[in-house]
């Protein structure tokens, strides 16, 4: 029988859950907003800038298989608070340095890095608390719904940031950013929910980060798990962050301009798209959480990039940016239900920590793909061509996937 709408929502346990993750979220926008503009304020520095991101998506890189062994094996509301901990303790650090204006730029590495981490720590646990909530019938519902209050959090983040540093200065804005946090830390507090309880937790050895990653690797994954992965990945290492960062070049080309409203629509269309798709998708029921969603998704976000980095027309380029949020959210979604379901129970932290390996930390692919080869042959073709290659990759990837199904089905029925 097929879930109701807003499963996630009238469930009494996770519904409070939902509106903390994405208080949680926008938290973490909020830093962003608050300390890029101080870091640039006062150093003035590109490299720095570049480090923001390579510092935010490389502890996903490294940690998120740890993370994921981590939840596997300890009560996940713990984990999720240590990591609400750290980004409480990175707000308040911030804090303290604006306001006795010794701030260097190794504090504001370490701070980034140790932001990073927090993010890393935050994910697999996070996951797994929602399939402890719903279990499986209604886990399609609590993935959109937490996709969904996520996006408001990054798209509310830019906003109540601003406002925080307009009325309140960047010290009183980042100490009052660590009361965002406190929703969902005090919840974990209240919930009977540890992530394991409809699955008796499996007693593991205490891992290390060298050992997690030797034991991703004896994992069992299906091919429907391995072509979600993929899928993730595929997305993150060909057109990942690399939008936002290059939205001033794209804004100008349009005739938006580097600031303004029409530049801010520009910045807010994909977020948005993701906010009103989930929405919808969640009301009306109309997509099924299985591969072939999730490659078309993959797909016509890619198709979508295409026309924006060649579009010359503003308003195609806003249309297209909020499809693309739409379509983005639709393969992002379903590829983290289909991994939630069909992973093993004993092992589903890890092989969540694999995906948010793939769709985290391969962000830093996008410099490359994007970055690197739009300063040899353009922006505008260096996004269209890699967001191509995304297309191109998805479909391969549901062919083989299909095709490995058969293959196994064939040889069950053999």
């Amino acid at each position: 029988m097929r879930a109701p709408r807003f499963a996630g929502l009238r469930n009494r346990n996770s519904r409070p859950y939902l509106f903390g993750t994405g208080l949680a979220m926008m938290g973490d926008n909020v830093e962003h907003v608050i300390t890029y503009w101080v870091l640039w304020r006062e150093f003035h520095s590109p490299a720095l800038a570049g480090f923001q991101v390579i510092s935010h998506w490389l502890p996903f890189l490294l940690f998120s298989v740890l993370s994921g062994s981590l939840a596997d094996r300890y009560d996940c509301r713990r984990i999720i608070q240590s990591a609400q901990g750290l980004f409480m303790v990175v707000s308040l650090g911030w804090g303290l340095l604006f306001l006795t204006d010794s701030l260097q730029i190794w504090h504001a590495c370490v701070l980034l890095v140790l932001h990073g981490c927090a993010g890393a720590l935050w994910g697999p646990a996070e996951q797994m608390m929602l399939h402890d909530f719903v279990g499986r019938d209604d886990l399609p519902s609590a993935v959109r719904l937490n996709a969904t209050f996520k996006s408001l959090g990054v798209l509310c983040g830019p906003v109540v940031g601003s406002t925080l540093l307009l009325m309140l200065g960047p010290t009183g804005g980042i100490f009052a950013n660590i009361a965002i946090y406190l929703p969902l830390t005090i919840f974990l507090f209240r919930t009977r929910f540890t992530g394991h309880i409809r699955e008796e937790v499996v007693a593991r050895p205490r891992v290390g980060p060298i050992a997690a990653l030797r034991a991703a690797r004896g994992i069992g994954i299906s091919p429907t798990v391995g072509s979600m992965i993929v899928l993730a990945g595929l997305g993150s290492f060909f057109v990942g962050a690399s939008i936002q960062s290059a939205m001033p070049e794209f804004a100008e080309s349009l005739g938006a301009g580097s600031t303004g409203i029409t530049y801010g629509a520009l910045l807010f269309a994909t977020g948005f798209g993701g906010v009103v798709g989930g929405l919808v998708i969640e009301a009306t029921g109309w997509l099924r959480p299985t591969v072939r969603t999730a490659v078309i998704g993959t797909m016509l976000y890619g198709l979508s990039i295409v026309v924006f980095a060649l579009t010359n027309n503003y308003v195609l380029a806003l249309v297209v940016l909020m499809t693309s949020g739409v379509a983005n959210f639709v393969s992002m979604s379903v590829s983290q239900t289909v991994v939630q379901l069909e992973a093993p129970s004993a092992d589903r932290g890890r092989i969540i920590g694999l995906y948010n390996t793939a769709s985290g930390g391969l962000r830093i692919g996008s410099g490359i793909t994007v970055g690197f080869a739009g300063a040899a042959i353009g922006i505008k073709w260096s996004l269209a061509l890699s967001a191509a290659t995304l297309t191109v990759a998805a479909l391969t990837t549901g062919a083989y996937a299909a095709a490995r199904r058969k293959g196994r089905q064939q040889t069950a029925d053999a």
